[in-house]
């Protein structure tokens, strides 16, 4: 198949890149530098994968980057959308990002069905979903990839967590008892190809494991995997103070999402096991 790609050169995108090409695909990287040639690029590719963005992490959250994070969202994907309802040969499926964000900020357990939240990340993510699913026609059907934190030696949120723990000084944020979805980078690809290939695949797909964990959870698994303690909790205040906003919305928000979609539809985890997937992960 033919695939075209934005974001093909991120932590993500390389990986889902590599594996599009092993298994004998033809990748198409999409530049936001060259987006005049999208619409030719686009038509007569199989699939569109969409993962432009932003970074969301490492870099505290002022009104410029608060609308930079917005626009490489919301903008790319509504170019991407357009480019796609002018092909003459539109591709089959469009699998647009997304992210767990789009959820409340609660303890509750929430699937796919479950109603967006109403912070900053929640806004990004209803409007990103929206301009993805312009996209959708008897053509082409729209998969919306709400993707929890992802796992991996590679970078992403364990390059993040795991240097405080190098120094000896990791430990829970916070409470501790906020949940966060959670995913293998293994996995998180394989579930991208299993959307890419599944015509019964439609709308939003939580793309993480089949249970979430609390992040006191989540740290001490990091801890023993590391072979360092993990003691030294990073309190919410102080968080606050460094990061302000993204402290909330990223790392104290709890959003304990499960992959209703996927479970049901009969996807097998590679890595359902926190322990085991970090264990995997940091070596």
């Amino acid at each position: 198949m033919k695939i075209a790609i934005t974001g093909a050169g991120g932590f993500l995108g390389t990986a889902l890149t590599d594996a599009l090409r092993a298994r004998g695909d033809q990748v198409v990287p999409l530049s936001r530098q060259a987006i005049e040639a999208w619409p030719r690029e686009i038509d007569g590719a199989d699939g569109v994968i969409n993962l432009a963005g932003e970074p969301m992490a490492g870099r505290r959250w002022t009104d410029a980057q608060k609308q930079r994070i917005w626009d490489s969202r919301v903008r790319t994907t509504a170019r991407v959308a357009a480019a796609i309802r002018e092909a003459s040969r539109p591709p089959r499926v469009l699998l647009s990002a997304s992210g767990i964000g789009f959820y409340p900020d609660s303890g509750i357990v929430v699937d796919e069905s479950s109603p967006a939240g109403d912070g900053f990340l929640s806004r990004v993510c209803v409007a990103w979903e929206a301009e993805a699913r312009k996209a959708e026609s008897a053509a082409t059907r729209v998969v919306l990839l709400r993707s929890g934190v992802v796992f991996h030696r590679g970078g992403g949120a364990l390059a993040q967590l795991r240097l405080p723990f190098s120094l000896g000084l990791g430990g829970p944020i916070g409470s501790g008892r906020q949940w966060w979805a959670w995913i293998h980078r293994d996995d998180w690809v394989r579930m991208v190809l299993w959307a890419l290939d599944t015509e019964a695949v439609r709308g939003p797909v939580n793309v993480c494991a089949p249970e979430p964990s609390q992040v006191r959870d989540i740290t001490r698994a990091l801890g023993r995997a590391l072979h360092r303690p993990a003691v030294l909790p990073a309190p919410a205040f102080a968080l606050r103070l460094a990061l302000g906003q993204m402290a909330d919305d990223m790392l104290l928000a709890s959003q304990r999402a499960v992959p209703r979609v996927a479970r049901d539809l009969g996807f097998v985890w590679t890595f359902p096991d926190l322990q085991a997937a970090l264990d995997d992960a940091v070596y």
